[in-house]
Order: C-alpha cells, then structure tokens, then sequence
C-alpha cells in the first residue's frame, strides 16, 4: 500500500524560522512607519537648528548684514566668557535666573505636592471639581494669564492693591520696585502648578494603602508615613518635577517679557532674564552668532545641572521595581 505524503502539511524547521522573521521583519517595517513623521520632525525642527546654531556659534552671522558672514573662531564665547567675569549682561541675566530658580523651584514643587497630598484625601468632598479648577490655569495662553496678573499686581489699581488698602495694610509696588519684580513673577508662577499637580497626585495614588496600615501598626503617625512611606515611593516623581522644572526655568522669557515690554530687564535689572539678554542680542541686535553662542552656554549649564540630579538620584530616588 502507498504511503502519500501531505506535503503541504510538513513544515521544516527552516520555513518556520523563516516565516517567524519575516512576520518580526512586518512588524519592525510597521512601527518604523509610525515613526517616520516624528523622526522627520525631529530632524528638521530640532537636530538640524541645534547643528546650525553650533555652527553659528564660531561665526559673526548679521541676520541684516548676511553678506559680512565670517568665521570668527571663539571670539563670540571669549566675549561672553569676559561679560561673564566682569558682571555684565551676560553675569547679570545669569544671577537673575539663578536666584529665580531658588524661589520658584522649591515653592512650586512643595505647594504642588502639597495640593496633590490634600487631593488625595478620602475625606475631601468635591475631588474632582477642586482638581478641575487647579489644573484650569495651565490651560491658559501664557500671554494672556500675564496680562490679568499684571493687572492684578499693579501697584496703583490692581486687585491685590486695593483689597491690602481696605485691610489698612501697605501695597507693594510689585513691577515698578527693583526689590519686589523678581518675587511678583515667582508670585505670578505659582498660578500655574496644577500640571505638577496632577503628576504628584497619579503618584500618591500608586501607592498601596498597605504601606500606610503597617505604618499605623507600628505606631506611627501622618509624619512618620509621609517621611517613610510618601516621599520614598514618589521619590520618581518628584525626581521628575524637580528636573522639568529646573529645565522651565532655564527657558523662562514669555511672561518677564510682556511684564517689562522693553527687553531690559526692568526695573533696574531686576527681571533680566537669560533668555531675554539672549534675545535681545539675536533679534534686537541681529548678532545671531553671539545669541547662538549665549544659547549653547545656557544648554551646557542645564546639562551639567542634569548630569548632577541623576548622579544624586542613586541616593534618595526609590523604584519599586530595583532598578535605579
């Protein structure tokens, strides 16, 4: 009797193996589809400007005067390395942002986590709607949130002024006073933590109520599992707030620019921020090579600022998982 083989039913080895990586093959065909537009995104409008400013850098580039284009080595950094020294434009604007983020960082990460942690209570009535408010100024065009705040800081007819008057109590000046512009814009910051907000809240919320009960156990109290329990397991979050965070700072410009409309850092200097001493060299200049310049200094300061977090963070960040 004949034995006929089904030959359609024997699969080698080999035509399997060859089937597994071509269906592998489809599917890394498919997600670099996906991909494409971002990556043709990310070339155009970040590597390729990030290069071309580089290039600039070393150059006198006149964005009036593009037929004076030549190569000036590091001129352009000498110059800002001798501004730096001599506490001109470029120390200035520097010691503004630095002392801004003292203020501003420490505060908008405590009254964040701290309106996540009072969120966050089973006892609070109206979670979602006080959630809803808090986030609503992010939502806000920075422009226009700027202008209501000038208004409402305004020394003369603001808001704040006339309810401090009605309580008999003294109106600072806010943008017209050297000494109180800086804490009015940190002020002005604080209206806008409702996306950090949020980031803290998802956190408390990942952490299994376990943890609390065995703290209650052993006897301790709400500072003993906020300080053993809280801050250990969002310590990934937190990590991450803090460094976008430095990371907005060193891009501030919008709102101290509508505030002063100038571009000097009025009053007296006081709000001369990095980025506006940058754009002024650029754009009000036209010294796009210096600006390019300016522009890299601030990306080294934050890099180096960056480097040294995650250096840090092996020592206080906690990940559930083990991994750091």
């Amino acid at each position: 009797m004949a034995i006929v083989e089904d030959t359609e039913t024997i699969h080698s080895p080999r035509s399997a193996g060859r089937r597994k990586m071509s269906l592998a093959r489809r599917e890394a065909l498919w997600g670099m589809g996906f991909l494409t537009p971002w990556l043709i995104g990310m070339v155009i409008f970040t590597t390729i400007p990030i290069i071309a400013s580089l290039a600039l850098s070393f150059t006198n580039f006149n964005i009036l005067h593009p037929e004076e284009f030549r190569f000036i080595g590091l001129d352009n950094y000498t110059r800002m390395w001798n501004e730096l020294v001599n506490n001109g434009l470029v120390g200035q604007s520097l010691s503004v942002t630095f002392r801004f983020a003292l203020m501003a960082v420490p505060l908008g990460i405590v009254l964040s986590l701290s309106l996540a942690i009072l969120l966050n209570q089973k006892i609070l009535a109206g979670k979602p709607l006080f959630r809803t408010l808090f986030f609503m100024p992010v939502q806000i065009p920075l422009v226009a949130s700027t202008i209501v705040w000038g208004g409402f800081l305004n020394g003369s007819t603001g808001w704040l002024a006339q309810i401090l008057r009605y309580f008999g109590l003294p109106s600072p000046n806010w943008f017209a006073d050297p000494a109180w512009a800086l804490q009015a814009l940190v002020l002005m910051g604080i209206w806008g933590v409702g996306n950090m907000m949020l980031i803290f809240l998802a956190g408390l919320q990942g952490i299994p109520t376990e943890l609390y009960e065995a703290v209650k156990v052993d006897g301790g109290g709400a500072w003993a599992r906020f300080r053993h329990v809280t801050l250990p397991m969002i310590s990934p979050v937190l990590f991450y707030n803090i460094l976008i965070s430095v990371i907005g700072v060193s891009q501030y410009f919008t709102q101290a620019y509508v505030i002063d409309r100038t571009g000097n850092g009025a009053p007296g200097g006081s709000t001369l921020f990095y980025n506006m001493n940058l754009y002024k060299e650029g754009w009000s200049y036209n010294n796009m090579g210096y600006a390019s310049a300016l522009a890299w200094l601030m990306m080294v300061i934050v890099v180096i600022a960056a480097l040294m977090m995650f250096r840090s963070s092996a020592r206080w960040v906690f990940y559930a998982g083990g991994d750091k």
